[in-house]
């Protein structure tokens, strides 16, 4: 596949995602990063390792942004993006994997537990059908 066809299906596929479908993207995303960051503490990367957690920094950042004040979770869960992402920073600033691991495992929490939420979603919309 060239790089401009998939560049099209990733464009595609994020503007017909649903809401629960691009937090799930952003939740995959962080993971990823982390997972680059922590390469770069291995390699001794300086670089690879600040970029990569600033862009999970930033994509936790916008999970606690887009949080809707309303509803009774958010006063459970921004607590915890917020130690996230300070985790992120200590784990950047001492170039630590183990901080990083322990974000990364509150991020992988979050991702399993709303994956099972919009596969549930879709159940609930679609019947059986909806299983991915």
């Amino acid at each position: 596949m060239s790089t401009q066809a998939y560049q099209a299906y990733q464009n595609n596929s994020v503007e017909t995602a649903s809401p629960g479908e691009l937090t799930l993207m952003l939740y995959n995303g962080s993971l990823k990063f982390m997972k680059l960051a922590k390469k770069g503490i291995e390699e001794g990367d300086i670089e690879l390792r600040n970029t990569n957690i600033q862009k999970a920094q930033k994509i936790v950042q916008e999970l606690m942004v887009t949080m809707n004040p309303d509803y009774s979770i958010t006063q459970e869960v921004m607590p915890l993006y917020d130690y996230v992402n300070r985790r992120l920073m200590e784990a950047n600033l001492k170039n630590d994997s183990i901080i990083l691991n322990e974000a990364f495992e509150i991020m992988t929490d979050f991702r399993d537990t709303w994956k099972e939420v919009v596969k549930q979603t879709r159940q609930q919309q679609f019947g059986a059908g909806g299983n991915a």
